[in-house]
């Protein structure tokens, strides 16, 4: 962490000490929060769902699952980005970092280093580049975010190399980080992790996009090297209608030095209905194997093995304010889903409801 901010420091003073057009730099601040209600069926004493779950994650009772405000510098060589969050998405998330940084949500600076092509180095804390859902709930077509997405990093921390072609119909990284989803790396791992990024976007209607990640998630003593792909595509087929078709695939290590491996993988699909300004349907279906537990332990004897399908709608209030509400339904292969008389069972489902403002 300690070289992170040196890093972050020092671009951010070569960003100033080059910048030769000042005038067209800009400082914006903004916010987002997100309220919400949620309920699940099976009514878990704790009050918690499913530990898989990491937005939306507190049952029967009105909480805020995320909350921030943010400062953005940019010039025509510089950007620099900082911002403080609360809520229960930072609660199950930030669990692992030290007390000082759980409410740190964005904090990087980037400069150009080429005159002639839109290339940039970043360092510092920043979003995953694994992904098409964010923390953001207003920015995704659902309202609770797939079993991916809550399962792979939301952030990040560390260096990355950004180029994104003058037609801007690519967009190409490479990054240098503190591991799985940390801004602190794991005690007592010296090995940092590494990640790429390929986005073609040839028009406004279609997107693909390749994103890898490879690194160690445990102790030096423990090493086991984890190897992770997400792909996906987003592609607009009338003005109405739109599909987002994803895949993931997993592998690590059994155990250090070992050549044997444990995989997981999610297929999923989401159709999204934009029947006018104002009303958005989205019906996304998605299944999750991780026989071994490596990303989500259960101790049962097929592991994870679940089937999800979640309907939302949205209803735009005004320019800055969202209401959703989403139907969830799981199913699983095991009795994984923790129920009001303290037994578990195979199924699950919730409805969760949120109004979301952005200024």
């Amino acid at each position: 962490m300690k070289f992170l901010l040196q890093t972050c420091l020092l671009l951010l003073i070569g960003g100033f000490c080059f910048s030769q057009d000042s005038s067209k730099s800009s400082i914006a601040v903004s916010g987002y929060t997100e309220l919400y209600y949620s309920f699940d069926f099976n009514n878990p004493l704790s009050n918690s769902k499913s530990n898989f779950i990491y937005n939306y994650n507190r049952n029967n009772e009105v909480n805020a699952n995320l909350t921030f405000i943010k400062a953005a510098y940019s010039s025509s060589i510089i950007r620099a980005n900082i911002s403080l969050a609360i809520g229960t998405y930072i609660q199950a998330n930030y669990t692992l970092e030290p007390n000082a940084l759980k409410n740190l949500y964005e904090a990087n600076v980037g400069i150009r280093i080429s005159s002639k092509n839109n290339v940039w180095v970043d360092a510092g804390i920043f979003a995953s580049h694994v992904g098409f859902e964010s923390a953001i709930g207003k920015d995704c077509w659902n309202l609770t975010r797939s079993i991916p997405g809550d399962n792979s990093p939301y952030y990040e921390s560390g260096i990355k190399l950004s180029y994104t072609s003058k037609n801007e119909k690519w967009f190409l990284s490479a990054l240098l980080l503190n591991g799985w989803q940390h801004i602190q790396r794991v005690t007592a791992s010296t090995t940092p992790a590494f990640g790429t990024q390929i986005t073609y976007t040839p028009s406004s209607k279609f997107t693909l996009n390749s994103s890898t990640f490879i690194g160690n998630d445990f102790p030096d003593s423990l090493r086991k090297w984890r190897y992770f792909h997400d792909f996906y595509g987003i592609i607009e087929l009338t003005k109405k209608i739109a599909v987002t078709i994803g895949f993931d695939f997993g592998m690590q290590q059994k155990a250090k030095s070992s050549s044997q491996i444990n995989i997981w993988y999610s297929p999923l699909i989401i159709g999204r209905l934009k029947m006018n300004d104002q009303n958005i349907i989205a019906i996304r279906t998605e299944y999750y194997s991780d026989k071994n537990g490596v990303i989500i332990p259960t101790n049962t004897l097929n592991g994870f093995k679940t089937f999800s399908v979640s309907v939302n709608y949205d209803r735009k209030i005004t320019n800055n304010v969202l209401w959703r509400i989403d139907y969830r339904y799981f199913n699983s292969r095991d009795n994984i889903f923790l129920n009001k008389d303290n037994h578990y069972t195979n199924a699950n489902t919730n409805i969760t409801t949120a109004l979301c403002i952005a200024f």
